[in-house]
């Protein structure tokens, strides 16, 4: 370990490698329930060289290395489980080049997603992958677990806009995955395969990625119901009505009331009957147009036991509803210790998949909140532990979460639509794929890392 740690210091200089208590408990925890796994060293490298001589360093010793971004994530991707190196890429914080003649951007991985996005909005561009967390994550965790957010239901999540990446490989080789064009059809696509791959594959340090012209306008509804399984079912039929939102999130009573509470307003006032809402937002150029969609998708939801619809009059508002969907996470995390499922399914499945979620909690005795990305049909449901007591929490609920995700297999959906596999999931793959698919995959995992050393422990 000390000549580990004298080897870090020649690399990338003693003010950036931490053997302190504090640091390496601080590097330890993500989002994930309360989780602490302190890596051995943390270091924090400035540039690809250094990642490839460490790299090279841990791989010839067999020393697990953990890349670890913003620690926002939700299945414990960044967890050091083997404590070894935790590798911090905050400090690859640069916008390269934003190149407006071609919408294409360059970027380090440690560049906070919200950053990124502001800056290209200054030039009328758009990236639309927007995660909860969007004013803290960083860009290279969006891609390593192939993050969405609300705007994914028209536009796409993170792989749709990754064009090229510069990786260092295991062995300490930099390779780029692919090419800055926005069609590439030469070998295997090696770009797509990092592009969710949590870590374990390689370690990105640059990112080339596809921009679009950011819409003029954009309008926001509020629609309250008094059934939580109507808000779902009002969902399919927007789309069946040919309209296309920009974004659709779901939230039950509890979550609203919930984040309410945690950021201290009350955007519009819950009725006493009302058990759901969807936040609608449409974009686009041409302001009319926009209004039409909007008189459409009330007459669909007048449809579904809906109440008065809300239309966010400017700007303020329509932030200050934004800010109470993107809290819901934290909210419920400040009411309990809970286990976050990011289960999808087809969309027209989506009130089964809320019966379900609710029928589960009652068979094995626990209580859900649930909200998401309804367009998508992706529903993250919290299981808060409550007064749940020890062999409960870490074992019954395991049952119950696995009969929750044989069901949504049986819905067509899967286990995990945007936080990834990670620790928390990789029981529950044998659901989704039979032994020679996981074996297909680890046989992956063995080419690019033969000594089992990047992000050990994840995925399976």
């Amino acid at each position: 370990m000390n000549q580990i740690v004298d080897e870090l210091i020649r690399i990338s200089g003693r003010e950036f490698v931490f053997t302190d208590e504090e640091t390496r408990i601080e590097y330890g925890h993500d989002e994930t329930e309360d989780f602490s796994f302190p890596p051995s060293v943390v270091v924090k490298p400035a540039n690809t060289e250094e990642v490839s001589a460490i790299m090279k360093l841990a791989n010839a010793h067999g020393f697990p290395i953990t890349p670890i971004g913003a620690r926002t994530g939700l299945s414990g991707g960044a967890l050091a489980v083997n404590a070894g190196i935790g590798l911090s890429m905050e400090r690859f914080n640069r916008i390269i080049d934003i190149d407006e003649q071609n919408l294409q951007a360059t970027v380090e991985p440690g560049v906070i997603t919200q950053v990124f996005q502001d800056s290209v909005r200054e030039k009328g561009l758009m990236y639309p992958p927007d995660p909860a967390s969007r004013g803290s994550c960083f860009i290279g965790g969006n891609v390593s677990e192939n993050s969405g957010g609300p705007k994914a239901v028209k536009y796409g999540v993170t792989k749709d806009y990754v064009l090229n990446l510069e990786v260092v490989l295991c062995s300490g080789e930099v390779i780029w995955t692919g090419a800055n064009t926005l069609k590439n059809s030469t070998g295997y696509n090696l770009t797509q395969l990092m592009v969710g791959s949590e870590g374990t594959l390689g370690v990105i340090t640059k990112i080339v990625m596809r921009l679009i012209p950011h819409p003029t306008h954009d309008l926001l509804m509020l629609v309250p119901f008094n059934s939580a399984e109507k808000a779902c079912e009002a969902v399919s039929a927007i789309f069946k009505a040919g309209i296309i939102p920009s974004g659709m999130e779901f939230m039950e009573r509890d979550a609203i009331v919930y984040a309410m509470d945690f950021i201290g307003e009350e955007p519009v006032p819950l009725g006493p009957d009302e058990q759901a809402h969807l936040l609608i937002e449409v974009d686009g150029n041409e302001l009319d147009a926009l209004m039409m969609d909007c008189e459409r998708i009330v007459a669909v939801v007048e449809q579904f036991d809906c109440g008065e619809v809300l239309f966010a009059e400017d700007q303020a508002k329509k932030d200050q509803l934004w800010k109470l969907r993107r809290r819901v996470g934290e909210a419920v995390k400040a009411q309990s210790v809970y286990k976050e499922e990011d289960t999808v399914v087809p969309r027209y499945q989506l009130p089964e998949l809320l019966k379900v979620v609710k029928q589960v909690g009652k068979l094995y005795g626990f209580r859900s909140v649930c909200y998401g990305h309804a367009g998508d049909g992706n529903l993250h449901v919290n299981i808060l532990r409550d007064e749940m007591c020890d062999e409960d929490w870490n074992k019954t609920i395991k049952v119950g979460i696995r009969e929750l995700f044989e069901m949504v297999k049986k819905l067509g959906g899967t286990i995990s639509g945007e936080h990834g596999i990670g620790l928390v999931q990789k029981d529950y793959m044998d659901i989704m794929f039979s032994e020679s698919h996981l074996d297909l995959m680890r046989s992956i995992k063995k080419v690019f890392d033969p000594n089992g050393i990047l992000n050990p422990g994840k995925i399976f």
